[in-house]
């Protein structure tokens, strides 16, 4: 009975991992292919999706600003998030578990209703430029994932190891510096990537906040496929694969994915 449900979580793994990959192996060979249409498998070999970017309307600029926004989000994330989490480990906040929770709202909220209501709150407050409301709300969403996973950091730092390094003739920011980035670096790195993918691959809140001379890459996306589905959208996806497995290697290379998958 032991082997055979060791076999069983094998199977059910496996069957997952396939179910993750499958639209990653459909999506690539299909940005290769000489036909006009979604085809798997794809017929021939051709690079011409991939020159076809260029020339696609709103695409280029949608990804720029996709990437600057998210960038812009991830940063103001990463300080805020940070010095949140500093707060309630060592500042003895009161009601800190109900501030942690609060903090990570957005992300059990679904997001069309979390869109709605940011939409509403930002109509309320008179802010109507859709760059700056993007820019917000994406703060809003990323700002938890950084949050949790630096608090998950600090709460195994011994925080006496930067009076220790005080004692010894560091300065207050020296020994911040010195012993406690180290130690919050893996969380620091890992909110940080989460956080840039969240803003950059989000939907259901951005299209309530885009205008028409404002879309994010995830709008145009789909505004393309309505219009004209061919395989540019494959060739599109295929890059920010690739550009999402260079991430992880750069990040394996700083940091190590061990330390990060450890948050």
């Amino acid at each position: 009975m032991e082997r055979l449900g060791i076999g069983l979580a094998w199977t059910a793994l496996v069957a997952v991992i396939l179910f993750l990959l499958l639209p990653i192996v459909v999506v690539i060979p299909v940005s290769f292919t000489e036909s006009t249409v979604f085809r798997f498998p794809p017929e021939g070999f051709s690079l011409q999706w991939y020159a076809k970017i260029r020339s696609v309307d709103g695409l280029l600029g949608a990804l720029w600003l996709s990437a600057r926004i998210a960038a812009l989000a991830t940063a103001v994330s990463l300080l805020l998030g940070t010095l949140c989490a500093i707060a309630l480990v060592r500042g003895a906040v009161p009601g800190a578990g109900a501030i942690t929770t609060f903090m990570v709202s957005p992300l059990m909220l679904p997001g069309l209703v979390l869109g709605i209501a940011l939409l509403q709150a930002m109509r309320e407050v008179g802010l109507r430029d859709a760059w700056w409301s993007l820019l917000l709300a994406h703060v809003v969403i990323t700002m938890p994932f950084v949050m949790r996973t630096v608090l998950a950091s600090l709460s195994l730092f011994d925080f006496a190891m930067v009076d220790a390094a005080r004692t010894l003739g560091c300065s207050y920011p020296v020994a911040l510096w010195r012993v406690l980035v180290p130690n919050i670096l893996p969380g620091f790195v890992s909110g940080a990537l989460f956080a840039f993918i969240a803003s950059f691959d989000n939907y259901p809140v951005s299209m309530f906040l885009v205008d028409v001379r404002t879309k994010t890459l995830p709008i145009q996306l789909l505004n393309y496929l309505e219009i004209s589905p061919d395989p540019t959208l494959a060739a599109v996806s295929t890059g920010l694969i690739g550009l999402t497995v260079l991430v992880l290697v750069l990040c394996d290379r700083l940091v190590g994915l061990r330390r990060m998958a450890s948050i």
